[in-house]
């Protein structure tokens, strides 16, 4: 396939020397990462070895000083042409990382960052509660003051990482300040992990409650401004949500090449099952869809990288690229029939892959509502 208009020769030298790495770390791996229900921190490593982790950062910090968010579009859409959902490679480089190098200061920047550059430190972060999801101000996480330092209490449920991070960013109230963000590190007494969540799918990605119970948090771990944690969220969302569309578009063009083939291949009826009119045109509309929303991303991205693109723009690719992967991979199983259904399938892992996508960063009836308000409605 032909490379995208928005990519230059060095994007295309990166995109093949990451699906190497993807081929030869990823792919022969990613089944047994399912079973294990997390990835091994070797992946992490080998990425941090080969330049792969936050390349946007300064050198001075362990980065490659690759600011052109076009190398993060590069690694989601190769990382999902494998076909892994467990390796979260991009809400370490795209979502969380970020934050420390746009808010940090130099201090922490210099703490955290070239271990995060290595692999040698993981990245999560804690927004949802157990009774808290898209209501970001209503978390019930504490931070007390107590002078020379922060008492931190609460839980967190659902976090990305949640097993394998060294560094997690958590959203606290902080009383007479408001939404504060901080950095808990691995070993903090009080800070504690749950379970390892059962999901439907995204087998291999560790997925855990995490606990604080008078865990004592340094004035120097505020990561910005105390009170200021809301704005920092809502800054750093687009980005979070077009990577989401990313993703998703990348996933459903990887369910649909997987079906085109096994439609070419499936004979029914003294003939292959792609030669029957209901099969063309189902193809034919996924193929129109997935171009559709391939074209809008990358329109996006071009938006993003010059700093145009509208937290509502971010929210309408979200909703749509989301709703989009999950009709293509229903409809890509229908095509497998009773194989489709079958766990060593891939098709079948895409399937249930899909469905957290239209609930998390935001469920797609909360982009909706964002983009309504942007309407004046």
């Amino acid at each position: 396939m032909a490379e995208r208009a928005i990519f230059e020769e060095d994007h295309i030298i990166f995109r093949d020397n990451f699906r190497r790495f993807c081929e030869e770390e990823i792919k022969p791996n990613s089944e047994q990462w399912a079973k294990d229900g997390i990835v091994s921190r070797d992946i992490w490593r080998k990425a941090g070895e080969n330049g792969f982790l936050i390349p946007f950062v300064d050198e001075e910090y362990g980065g490659l000083g690759l600011k052109d968010f076009r190398y993060s579009v590069i690694m989601i859409e190769e990382v999902a042409k494998v076909g892994e959902s467990g390796f979260a490679l991009s809400l370490h480089n795209d979502i969380i990382a970020p934050y420390i190098d746009a808010i940090g200061n130099e201090d922490q920047k210099r703490k955290y960052l070239p271990k995060c550059a290595s692999g040698e430190s993981i990245l999560a972060i804690a927004m949802t509660e157990p009774g808290t999801g898209s209501d970001l101000q209503a978390v019930k996480t504490r931070l007390e003051d107590k002078g020379d330092h922060y008492l931190l209490n609460g839980s967190k449920t659902f976090i990305t990482n949640g097993i394998l991070s060294d560094i997690v960013i958590v959203v606290a109230q902080l009383e007479g300040a408001g939404i504060t963000l901080c950095l808990v590190e691995r070993g903090m007494d009080g800070f504690s992990r749950g379970r390892n969540l059962d999901k439907m799918g995204m087998k291999g990605q560790d997925t855990a409650e995490l606990f604080f119970e008078n865990v004592v948090i340094p004035k120097e771990n505020i990561l910005g401004q105390a009170g200021q944690g809301f704005i920092y969220l809502m800054q750093k969302l687009a980005q979070e949500r077009l990577s989401c569309s990313i993703a998703a578009i990348a996933a459903a063009q990887y369910a649909f090449d997987l079906t085109l083939d096994y439609v070419k291949e499936r004979n029914a009826f003294g003939k292959p099952i792609g030669k029957f009119q209901n099969t063309r045109f189902k193809m034919a509309e996924m193929k129109t869809e997935i171009t559709i929303g391939q074209t809008f991303i990358d329109d996006l991205t071009m938006k993003h990288l010059k700093g145009q693109a509208t937290p509502e723009e971010a929210c309408m690719a979200k909703y749509w690229t989301t709703d989009l992967l999950n009709k293509v991979v229903y409809e890509c199983v229908q095509f497998h029939g009773g194989y489709g259904y079958m766990n060593e399938y891939p098709i079948a892992r895409a399937y249930t892959d899909a469905r957290i996508t239209t609930i998390f960063a935001g469920t797609n009836e909360i982009m909706k509502e964002v983009i309504g308000r942007g309407l004046g409605l």
